[in-house]
This record gives C-alpha cells, structure tokens and sequence, in this order.
C-alpha cells in the first residue's frame, strides 16, 4: 500500500475545506446546542440560505459580491427568526421538529424547476467567486510544506477559512465568560430557574439561534467559494447530523472543541477511505469488498468508532458530562 499517499491526503484533510466549513457549522451548533441547549437540526438551511443569498445576489442579478454577502447574512438572520419566533416559548422537541423540516424544505425550494431561473435547480449556480479571488493575496503557485501544499485559491481559502474559525473561537470564549454566557447556560440547565430570577428566556434563546446561525453560515459562505459553485445537495439533513456528531467528538460547551472534533472527523474519514481503497486495490481484502461499497464501508467503520466513543466516552474528548444534560421541558 502507498502509505506516503495516504498519509499527504489525511493531513491536507485535517485543514482542508471540509474541515473548516464543518469546523464553522459545528461552533454554530455548539453555541445553540452546548451552552444554550437547543435542538436546531436545521443548520443546514442556515449554511445553504447564506451561499445562495450570495450566489443569486452575483450569478443571477449581477450584483455586487459584498452585497450578496450581506443579503446572504440577512436571510440567515430572517430564516432564524421564522423558526425562533413560533417554537422557543414550547419545549425543545418542537424547535427540532420545525428546524428538521424547516431545512428540507429550503433545499427542496433551491432545487425546484420552478425557481430554476433563480436558483438554477439542481445544478445550483456557479460563476460568482470572480470578486473574491480577484482579492487574493497569493500569486500563482503552491504553498505549504513539501507534499502537503495548495495551489494559490485553495490557500486563500482555506485562509480566510481559518482566520474566520479563530475570529470565531474568540467571541464564543469572550461571549461565554461573560454574563450573557453565563445566563445561557443556566438557561440550558434549568430556564425555569432562570425565568423566576426576571430574565428573558426567550430573548435569549432567540439570540442564540441568531448567533449560531451566523456562525454557521460563514461556512456556507466558504463552502460555495471554495467550489466556485453552489448545489442545493450540498446542504442535505446529513450536513447538520455530520456538525452534531463533530461537536459531540470533540466535546459540547467547550470553545475549541468543534475546531478539533471537525479535524477528527474528516481525519478518519479519509484515512479510512484511502486505507480501505489501496487495500482493496492490492487484493488484501476479501472480494466482499470493492471499490464500489468503500465508501459505505467506511461510514460504518467510522460509525462504530463513534458509537464506542458515545459508549465509553459520552462527553467527547473533551467534554463534561454535565454539559449534556438538557432541560427539555
């Protein structure tokens, strides 16, 4: 097998793209799951809203980039408060009902023929990353450290990608040692508590879901750019499954934890895949095994890593029990 192979692909996939439009979704989820305690299963939208608020602001009506950046913004702030507004006064299965639902239908709307000729169906739209890489600092080239190197638009990026995981790191931490933070965790704990001592509940898990989705959907900003396209696809139930399962690996409530759950992840996906692939390509496997169903056969590998972690571990890597008990009245 061609370990050197295997061993390039999983460090360049531990900073990748992936990694850091993850790493942005799953902070997103840590501040409305980990410290608020609410159950938005419709991270996706968010992330898919903002990418093509920005694609059809460019694409579609040949507007400026920076102005598809703010409307991409604005429809996260207005899709978070249509779900917020009718279900955070009601118990937290309710907000992950309506949020579940809510994101399947914002991408079943970005793939219908009806709106093709806004959101270009299933084939999305492309033809809107000029302005941003008309930006880039970088001149034509590779950059990194031996094999492990991007060519000049992946690095920049993954470097506006990183810049904006540690921007956002650093107001979770600020956010969270403050007594707004602090109230939001005890809301978490118990609202009722938190209610009898004057507060504003539901102010507050408004603002939350605010946050998180803003967060999140700088990583639908990342995602399209770095394709240089946008596809309704891309931002499927599973996207804000594979965000829950990072923030539980690396750990709920804590500030870094998305960060190093999402390289986590993406780390044992693709080693998993390319050891599986170049042990079936040099016949070490039984011929139960082919190309074809590795892809399956590593999600079940990974999933059991997971499940045994859930097991053995439930806090994550760095996590507290503490952190996962919710008040989901």
């Amino acid at each position: 097998m061609d370990w050197n192979t295997i061993f390039v692909t999983t460090v360049k996939a531990s900073i990748g793209l992936e990694t850091v439009v993850y790493a942005l979704a799953a902070i997103g989820v840590n501040i409305q799951f980990g410290y608020a305690g609410l159950l938005n299963f419709g991270q996706a939208a968010f992330l898919g809203v903002a990418a093509y608020g920005m694609a059809v602001t460019v694409a579609t009506f040949h507007l400026p980039f920076w102005l598809g950046i703010l409307i991409g913004l604005a429809a996260t702030i207005v899709l978070a408060f249509l779900l917020g507004i009718p279900t955070l006064r009601l118990r937290a299965d309710y907000l992950a009902i309506v949020t579940i639902a809510a994101a399947e239908i914002v991408r079943l709307v970005f793939r219908s023929v009806k709106f093709s000729s806004v959101f270009g169906g299933s084939d999305g739209r492309q033809n809107f990353s000029g302005d941003f890489f008309a930006m880039n600092p970088y001149s034509p080239g590779t950059y990194g450290i031996g094999p492990i190197s991007f060519n000049e638009r992946v690095t920049w990026v993954l470097t506006v990608g990183w810049v904006l995981i540690a921007i956002a790191c650093g107001l979770v931490y600020l956010l969270m040692k403050s007594p707004w933070g602090r109230v939001l965790k005890a809301i978490r704990e118990d609202e009722d508590a938190v209610r009898s001592l004057g507060k504003n509940v539901f102010s507050y898990k408004m603002q939350a879901l605010v946050l998180g989705g803003v967060v999140g959907c700088l990583g639908g900003f990342l995602f399209a750019l770095g394709q240089a396209s946008v596809q309704p696809d891309l931002f499927s139930t599973e996207f804000t499954f594979y965000a829950y399962t990072i923030v539980i690996l690396g750990g709920a409530a804590r500030v870094f934890s998305p960060v190093v759950g999402a390289a986590i992840f993406w780390v044992l996906l693709v080693f998993v895949g390319n050891t599986l692939s170049e042990a079936v390509s040099a016949g070490l496997l039984p011929s139960l095994f082919t190309v074809n169903n590795i892809g399956a056969v590593r999600f079940m590998l990974v999933g059991l890593g997971l499940m045994l972690l859930l097991i053995f571990r439930p806090q994550g890597i760095f996590g507290d029990k503490r952190e996962i008990a919710l008040d989901a009245r």
